[in-house]
């Protein structure tokens, strides 16, 4: 099974090797037919502290590493 990829602005770095990734994407409302954003927090792995907030990233599912880490930062996206 491949593992999901997605992109998402970096809100913190504040923890060390961490980054809390904020994950949008639109879903229609079935009555008003309007698209609305929803948003969830991811908690990634950087292994190299390489990436502040504002950052465009992809990240990448993986194996637990932490309580709260399941993803890791593969690159900065254009």
């Amino acid at each position: 099974m491949p593992k999901r990829v997605l992109q998402g602005v970096v809100v913190s770095n504040k923890g060390n090797k961490t980054v809390v990734v904020k994950v949008e994407r639109r879903i229609m409302d079935p009555v008003y037919k309007k698209f609305i954003r929803r948003s969830k927090n991811y908690h990634a792995h950087d292994e190299n502290n390489g990436h502040k907030e504002g950052d465009v990233v992809r990240i990448e599912e993986t194996k637990p590493i932490s309580k709260l880490k399941r993803w890791v930062v593969l690159e900065t996206a254009s």
